[in-house]
């Protein structure tokens, strides 16, 4: 079998990544930064500078989310998944 190069990815590539896809949908909903500002209560300025650089505040982000009704997305972030140790377990599970 063969090995696999580790890949690492740094924090601001995943930010970038974010943002792109936060872009994506808000122009795709059709939404002006400034109408996401009034019905998000994030300011205008904290909109634009995400936008251009992947930098907010977790509870602004959170309020951009519920505004674009992006909240089962942003409440799936790190969802605690249950790891199986024997395909026992996933029957016993599956029958609870």
């Amino acid at each position: 079998m063969e090995e696999k190069a580790l890949e690492f990815v740094t924090y601001y590539e995943v930010q970038l990544e974010i943002t792109k896809r936060f872009i994506t949908i808000r122009k795709n909903r059709k939404i002006s930064q400034l109408r996401l500002s009034e019905i998000s209560g994030v300011s205008y300025a904290s909109i634009r500078r995400f936008e251009k650089t992947g930098d907010i505040s977790f509870a602004s982000l959170v309020k951009l989310a519920i505004a674009l009704r992006l909240y089962d997305d942003l409440n799936n972030l790190f969802k605690v998944h249950k790891e199986y140790q024997s395909i026992e377990e996933v029957i016993n599970d599956q029958e609870n």
